[in-house]
């Protein structure tokens, strides 16, 4: 068998690694899972969501042997560039179509697909009365094997086919009810706004070509040294237009809220553990670029510090559990790329914190949507309260899910974030003020309202009518969310203080510490404890043991814009939305009174004139006589003018 997979990858033309399992079979799994529901039509629906389930656990399994394969290998020889076939011949420039299994996409692989699997398995219960269902395992597929393409590619071009294909399984799935017209247009926002961030991925893609006549990423991170660092500044900012379309980063993160119109297992799917985290992918896979442009790597720290504060303080407002929790992931992303952006000292930590963060906060919105389905699609918090009893699995679920995220040792939040945090508090001058504390306050904003969310929903008194009948969900839905419980429990323990993440990225991204932070990490994780804890006290005092109104008061002034995203929506309307219509309407405009009048001014003056020489041809002879006169009578006065 060992041979004929060897047979197998030599034939795609494997380069000499670790992995001699075909990684093209990741990718074509899940795809042909695609393709043959979408285009068996409801012949599949009877096992169509077994299958694109099966494929999707087949893909993880491939993924835990390339893992294992690629851990027997030396740390410096885990890297295996598998060529499938020339892709772009095009005279000097020669591209091939290839996939890179290392530890970072390994990374990526296992969390992708084993995230995900468990998200079909969760499907298969909460889907099981729609209609559609064998469509929507479809979509579900085709994410995945999207996906995967982007974290598999050898080269920003086919990473950039794997990002678009996200993008059109993203709106697939957002839209999948399009029935109703609020999920039709938070499909086509989410559409839009990525395409924003699309552009600039594209335009750096464009402008590695230019510069290293290339866009593989081998000879992209070979060039970076060499490259001018006004030109790797710029491809670095446009790469971060990308991330922050796909990632929900500021400025680019208004769709994420108005996403969670679909279906439950899409949120958990999209924002938790794939879509949204591949703009932080796209950083640290080109930390060759960043690190050699400094501006850039600062701009991506800044964008992650004002998206963790940003995401954070509209949390503490929304009522919606799916929107609330779509908020903190907004925030929680915003901690991945400040580390990111912290260069080599923290591009470990954020994908160790992308990790827990699959784990927890898929467990969340699966959990939310085992709430929904025991409460008639009720997503209100305000309506729920004391759901605890009659929902246990769901609530000690999710209950492990918000220990996690809070950072509460030993659960995996504290020990992927509060590694950020003592990596945001390392450097000179002003940074680790400024970015530590952002990411000190962040914590403490985060205890408050994810505790809020839990303490509205599962604690306190009730607040449903007498119609509504909570009741625990199916072990379908119920499994998946015990499993990713226990990985919100023990993953960071496992990858946390041993340093075997670390370790595993170290050849790929580098490592160490630059240096202490400037505040003793003792000190550091006291003070996050404590702004943990009160941020948990005052959420208590507030939502668990007070009383809770049904109908939101109206409140001051930040908590009104908190519960309007601080207003990106109208910011986005009035300085872009509505002085781009003014330019269309302008432009329009002209083009109708200038250009189309004047050539349809010319068409007029020449039918008119073409008119008017038509009289002159009317076939009488005494006219044309007397046209003969005139000519004669002309000339002859002419001729004495002349003399």
């Amino acid at each position: 068998m060992s041979s004929l997979v060897l047979q197998v990858a030599q034939a795609t033309g494997a380069d000499s690694g670790p992995v001699s399992l075909p990684a093209w079979l990741l990718i074509a799994l899940p795809l042909a899972g695609a393709v043959l529901l979408l285009l068996g039509g409801r012949a599949t629906d009877s096992f169509g969501p077994g299958l694109a389930t099966g494929l999707s656990w087949a893909s993880f399994g491939l993924g835990f042997a390339a893992l294992l394969q690629t851990m027997g290998a030396d740390p410096e020889g885990r890297s295996t560039h598998q060529v499938l076939y020339s892709w772009i011949p095009a005279g000097s420039f020669q591209l091939s179509a290839g996939l890179l299994v290392d530890p970072l996409s390994i990374s990526f692989v296992l969390l992708i697909t084993f995230v995900g699997s468990l998200i079909h398995v969760y499907s298969l219960g909460y889907m099981s009365h729609d209609p559609d269902k064998r469509r929507f395992f479809a979509y579900l597929n085709l994410f995945i094997a999207a996906m995967l393409t982007l974290v598999l590619a050898d080269s920003y071009v086919l990473l950039f086919v794997g990002w678009e294909g996200v993008g059109l399984a993203s709106y697939l799935l957002i839209g999948f009810w399009n029935q109703r017209p609020e999920y039709a247009t938070a499909a086509n926002k989410a559409f839009v706004v990525n395409r924003v961030g699309d552009m600039g991925l594209s335009l750096a893609i464009a402008l590695m070509f230019a510069t290293f006549h290339a866009v593989d990423f081998a000879t992209v991170d070979a060039g970076a040294g060499k490259a001018s660092t006004g030109v790797l500044t710029a491809i670095g900012l446009l790469l971060l237009i990308g991330a922050c379309g796909k990632s929900a980063q500021f400025p680019l993160q208004s769709w994420l809220g108005d996403a969670m119109a679909g279906p439950t297992p899409v949120s958990a799917l999209i924002h938790a553990a794939t879509m949204v985290t591949a703009g932080v992918y796209l950083v640290v896979r080109s930390h060759a670029i960043f690190d050699a442009a400094p501006n850039a790597r600062l701009a991506v720290t800044i964008v992650g510090a004002i998206t963790l504060l940003y995401g954070a303080v509209v949390g503490c407002a929304k009522d919606d559990i799916k929107k609330a929790l779509a908020a903190s992931t907004m925030s929680q992303i915003g901690y991945m790329m400040l580390a990111a952006g912290l260069g080599p000292v923290g591009y470990a930590f954020a994908i160790m914190h992308l990790l827990t963060h699959g784990f927890f906060k898929a467990g969340m919105f699966l959990g939310a949507g085992s709430v929904m389905h025991g409460m008639s699609d009720q997503v209100d918090m305000r309506r729920f309260g004391g759901l605890g009893p009659f929902m246990k699995i769901t609530w000690i679920t999710f209950g492990l899910g918000w220990l996690a995220i809070l950072g509460v040792p030993p659960f995996s939040g504290f020990w992927s974030k509060d590694m950020i945090i003592e990596a945001a508090f390392v450097g000179e001058g002003w940074r680790p003020w400024v970015f530590g504390l952002a990411a000190l306050i962040g914590a403490g904003i985060t205890a408050f309202y994810m505790s809020r969310l839990f303490f509205m929903t599962f604690q306190g008194d009730k607040r449903w009518t007498d119609h509504q009948h909570p009741h625990e969900s199916p072990l379908t839905m119920t499994i998946p969310m015990m499993v990713l419980a226990v990985g919100s429990a023990a993953l960071g323990f496992i990858l946390g203080p041993t340093g075997m993440f670390t370790t595993w990225l170290e050849p790929i991204v580098g490592g160490g510490h630059e240096g202490e932070p400037v505040v003793n990490k003792w000190v550091l994780m006291g003070l996050t404890l404590a702004l943990v804890l009160g941020g948990v006290a005052l959420a208590w005092m507030r939502y668990g043991a007070a009383d809770v109104p049904i109908v939101a008061p109206d409140g001051n002034a930040l908590t009104r814009a908190a519960r309007n995203d601080l207003y990106q929506d109208v910011i986005n309307r009035n300085v872009f939305e509505l002085p781009g219509r003014e330019l269309t309407d302008a432009v329009e405009w002209s083009d109708r009174h200038g250009v189309d009048a004047g050539f349809m001014g010319l068409a007029h003056l020449t039918r008119g004139a073409s008119d008017r020489l038509r009289r002159l041809q009317n076939g009488y002879a005494r006219s044309y006589a007397l046209t003969m006169l005139a000519g004669v009578v002309a000339v002859f006065g002419a001729l004495w003018v002349i003399n």
